[in-house]
């Protein structure tokens, strides 16, 4: 894992990774899915899409939305791809988005991003929106996010709070913030954040400390300690949310504290199955 980030080739990739690629001479990072095929879901800001609402993907075609589970009514958003036909699919009003990996990377390199990395590994990266101490589901539960939230939606875009890195981290996750005042999951806005928060509050530790090397020496160790904080594998105002919930637990504030009991419920019926049933007759909740 580089200091920056992850560079990878793309025969390293498979799908059900998370993937990004700078924008803008490394100003911020655009992530997504990787689902196979040489196609990646990703979140954006929702875009007006054909008039007609018709499906522009041929039935016949292996890679179109019906192959992929996706209605009729869905629409493909405005693309110069010639290589696939679905490249842009998307249902109408929603900023989940299917994309060749071509057009995906717009001419970028490609990075994956890392989960279940050690604090100090996290701690030593330069910018945010490339790893996390937190584990990754496997293979299967993540594509079938992906895929779902797709079809159905991923609510609001938010810079903050739901951008494309929040939309990757859940699919990845399955996590949710419970407190929608909070910020979201995503690195980079925990970056964006706290670097100048950290200058506003370092600046008055210029009237103790008169060595302009331990005043930046602080100021780092702030902003590497406020992006940990924040960072979705120690945070605890989270909770797993099953992805055919989502939109539940998006549009109800109310029902951000029937989730956390019914994580609760799980926990405690697995110890009660932990306690009561031998290993091979054990099943989660």
């Amino acid at each position: 894992m580089g200091l920056l980030s992850h560079r990878v080739d793309r025969s390293e990739i498979v799908a059900g990774d998370h993937i990004y690629t700078w924008r803008a001479v490394f100003s911020y990072s655009h992530h997504g899915i990787y689902v196979g095929g040489s196609k990646v879901v990703h979140f954006t800001r929702e875009q007006n899409l054909d008039s007609s609402g018709d499906s522009l993907l041929g039935p016949s075609d292996p890679t179109s939305g019906s192959f992929l589970g996706l209605s009729s009514s869905s629409s493909r958003a405005s693309s110069t791809c010639s290589n696939f036909l679905d490249c842009g699919f998307r249902q109408p009003e929603s900023g989940v988005v299917l994309s060749c990996l071509d057009c995906f990377l717009d001419k970028g390199s490609l990075y994956r991003f890392e989960y279940g990395v050690t604090p100090s590994a996290f701690l030593t990266k330069l910018r945010g929106g490339t790893c996390t101490t937190a584990e990754s589901d496997p293979q299967e539960p993540v594509i079938h996010r992906a895929m779902y939230l797709l079809k159905n939606g991923f609510g609001n875009y938010n810079v903050f709070k739901n951008n494309c890195e929040d939309f990757a981290i859940y699919c990845k996750t399955g996590l949710l913030v419970l407190d929608k005042t909070a910020l979201g999951r995503s690195g980079q806005a925990a970056c964006a954040i706290g670097a100048p928060l950290s200058a506003i509050v370092s600046s008055s530790l210029k009237l103790f400390m008169s060595s302009p090397v331990g005043v930046a020496t602080a100021t780092a160790g702030m902003y590497c300690m406020s992006r940990y904080a924040t960072d979705i594998g120690v945070r605890t105002d989270v909770v797993k949310v099953p992805v055919e919930h989502i939109t539940l637990f998006q549009v109800s504030e109310g029902h951000n504290e029937e989730f956390a009991e019914v994580n609760d419920d799980c926990e405690r019926q697995d110890e009660l199955i932990e306690n009561d049933n031998p290993p091979a007759k054990r099943q989660r909740c």
